[in-house]
């Protein structure tokens, strides 16, 4: 399996994984679905599907632009991949399109309950692609990472990063919470092996890194690479709530949704893509991963 065309290539995640699979002998492809010529057919030993829209934190976005892009393009490549030579195809959905908030541990047969029209477009895409029959000689992948980062791509970590350059302290301490975030060196290898490895069979998987880490540890983490003492201060759950609703009233921005974003866990099981693959850890660990990501805004 050689060729390989990737949409949304010229995005971060397919910047990333284009170069890394080049490096590895793999001839890879942009396909580009701006216009109507890639459905003339599709000459590839395996399709990426990473071009999609993005979730607008802000919520400016129409919901119409989300099902749009994320679910019809998605069901028109998909039935020209089934009818194609290609053997392989990988959807990148979402962890959002299963759950907006995990309260144990998102694992992949949870049941269904996306809050936004972003998640929600991803996964009509999925039930879409699941609920065709797959010819034999093909497999399908739909893959859901959970916040991925990587060097050239801050995401939400550039709001911690900016509080613990800027010497301020940070006052959530208190709240102790567990998230999976995903470093692209991890993404890569996966879907490296998804190529390479034909016994790994068709699915739907998560992809995250091993360990869970919190908020805390991120900004210990950040503090430890840029030669900071980490200040965590420890202020009571009951007077930082209390100053969310004030801020909630006069859009400051430590508010109830802040708070929520920066507490809340979001535990995500990698178990299954790697009992398929068969290793007990990934390449990186969470907090490596997050180290490389951190030293690259450096040296912005």
């Amino acid at each position: 399996m050689n060729k390989i065309l990737i949409t949304g290539a010229s995005g971060f995640v397919g910047q990333n994984l284009s170069d890394y699979l080049s490096n590895r002998k793999f001839e890879v492809l942009p396909l580009s679905l701006r216009n109507a010529n890639w459905k003339n057919g599709l000459k590839g030993d395996a399709i990426i599907h990473l071009a999609g829209k993005a979730h607008d934190t802000k919520n400016i976005s129409a919901s119409e632009e989300y099902f749009e892009i994320n679910t019809n393009l998605t069901k028109d490549l998909f039935d020209i991949f089934l009818e194609s030579d290609s053997q392989l195809f990988i959807y990148f959905s979402s962890v959002k399109a299963v759950a907006d908030r995990v309260p144990d541990t998102l694992f992949e047969e949870v049941n269904s309950e996306p809050q936004t029209p972003y998640g929600e477009s991803k996964r009509q895409a999925e039930k879409y692609i699941l609920s065709k029959k797959i010819p034999n000689g093909k497999r399908v992948f739909i893959v859901r990472p959970c916040m991925i980062h990587g060097p050239g791509n801050k995401g939400n970590l550039n709001l911690l990063f900016n509080v613990v350059k800027k010497g301020i302290p940070y006052p959530l301490a208190s709240f102790h919470n567990e998230r999976s975030f995903l470093g692209i060196d991890n993404l890569n290898f996966l879907i490296k092996e998804i190529l390479e490895n034909k016994e790994i069979s068709s699915g739907v998987y998560n992809f995250s890194d091993d360990e869970f880490l919190s908020t805390n540890d991120v900004v210990r983490i950040i503090s430890y690479v840029l030669d900071k003492k980490d200040k965590l201060i420890k202020i009571p759950k009951a007077i930082i709530n209390s100053v969310a609703k004030v801020g909630d009233l006069t859009k400051l921005p430590l508010n109830s949704e802040t708070i929520q974003k920066l507490t809340e866990n979001y535990r995500v099981s990698n178990k299954k893509i790697k009992s398929a693959i068969g290793i007990e850890k990934l390449p990186n660990t969470a907090r490596q991963g997050l180290e490389k990501t951190i030293k690259s805004f450096i040296e912005v």
